[in-house]
């Protein structure tokens, strides 16, 4: 199905607008955390969203003890039969950089020049570091302003489910089956999906989060952290050739 060019306007224009709230919404989590949510703050973005999600009229919503997000938007008429999937994104952001106090700044109509950063002047962005950006001349690029990072990574994913569950609500024309939603916590420690309610999700779920206009990843390396330990020989410096060995000189081959 084709979109109408006003539904089209409308997704931008919801996805931008719930983008540039969210990420104002401060959601790191802590890496050396060990409860889920690792960050209470995280509750915040879930409180915002329940409230979103009841106005657009989803139904069986819950905002959990673990920070979780779940609502059911219910399918179309004749469409009850259609294969039920998940739309899932995640509240928190990396704890490498602050997130909090984010600012968002809008370089419209992109002319492909180098982009600059009122916070932190060493900072720049172009086509030497991200040669992506070429492709995004002539459009609107969402930056912060340098002492923060954005929050993208994935309040993007989240802003564009809820623009799609309002295109939903508005335009009734669009046709679907059931669809659940889930917003889970602490994605960058690895310890969100710990906690996740599956009896609430269906079979086929879709992870909204990074990749490029049209891309659609169906399998990926899965893994959280290892640890190597490497000894080296210590051996009197009097008669250590060709015996003693560093641990690092082991570890770089």
């Amino acid at each position: 199905m084709e979109l109408s060019k006003e539904t089209q306007d409308f997704l931008l224009n919801e996805a931008l607008e719930r983008f540039l709230r969210y990420v104002k919404v401060w959601t790191t989590s802590d890496e050396n955390g060990e409860t889920v949510p690792t960050t209470k703050n995280q509750f915040d973005l879930g409180k915002l969203l329940v409230e979103e999600l009841k106005a657009l009229n989803l139904e069986d919503i819950v905002h959990d003890e673990y920070g979780f997000v779940y609502a059911y938007l219910p399918p179309s008429k004749g469409f009850e039969k259609k294969t039920a999937i998940g739309l899932l994104a995640h509240l928190d952001t990396s704890d490498a950089v602050s997130g909090r106090d984010v600012k968002p700044v809008i370089h419209q109509n992109y002319d492909g020049s180098v982009i600059k950063f009122t916070q932190d002047k060493r900072l720049t962005l172009h086509f030497d570091d991200s040669p992506q950006l070429e492709d995004y001349i002539g459009l609107d690029i969402i930056t912060s302003e340098g002492d923060t990072l954005l929050g993208a990574d994935d309040k993007a994913g989240i802003a564009e489910i809820m623009a799609a569950c309002a295109a939903w609500n508005k335009y009734h024309e669009l046709n679907h089956g059931p669809i659940t939603i889930c917003f889970s916590p602490d994605e960058e420690t690895g310890l969100g999906m710990t906690k996740v309610d599956e009896k609430r999700l269906p079979k086929i779920c879709y992870t909204v989060d990074g990749g490029e206009m049209g891309q659609f990843e169906y399998e990926c390396f899965d893994a959280w952290k290892a640890t190597f330990t490497f000894k080296g020989l210590n051996v009197h410096p009097g008669v250590a050739k060709n015996k003693m060995i560093n641990a690092i000189e082991i570890a770089s081959r």
